[in-house]
């Protein structure tokens, strides 16, 4: 039987309940939102010398993702920058929304030896896709 549960619930009054699950959630997924076989282009572009170019990359890259995951992408990231927009409050900036969710949208098949490197550079991709949000899910 499928469990049924409220937000109205106390238990889902804390945000960081909440969050937490949505973590897990998007963490347990069998591959992250970005495919593996995209994980090493991601990374890549964010490590191109021109930042327009970073964005011109990740947004030719995000539009080849399989259509579910650029709309789960493209949603989730939409509440992470009206989250972002009440930051005096929540002290969700961008760089903390990049640590937070860099590692669980985007990780590699297979666990690397310099893992604080690539995290670096996944949350980077976070805090770019944020950034740059309207320019790489166009209307």
């Amino acid at each position: 039987p499928e469990e049924r549960i409220s937000l109205a619930d106390p238990e889902w009054s804390d945000v960081h309940v909440v969050t937490g699950a949505l973590k897990l959630f998007f963490r347990e997924l069998p591959e992250p939102l970005v495919p593996y076989r995209l994980f090493d282009p991601f990374i890549e572009a964010v490590k191109l010398p021109d930042p327009q170019e970073q964005v011109e990359r990740l947004a030719e890259l995000v539009q080849s993702l399989p259509p579910a995951n650029y709309a789960t992408l493209r949603y989730l990231l939409a509440h992470l920058c009206r989250v972002m927009e009440h930051v005096d409050v929540n002290r969700m900036t961008r760089q903390n929304i990049g640590i937070v969710f860099g590692p669980t949208l985007l990780r590699p098949e297979w666990e690397p030896g310099s893992l604080a490197v690539d995290m670096a550079q996944q949350n980077q991709v976070v805090e770019l896709l944020l950034a740059h949000f309207d320019h790489i899910f166009p209307v």
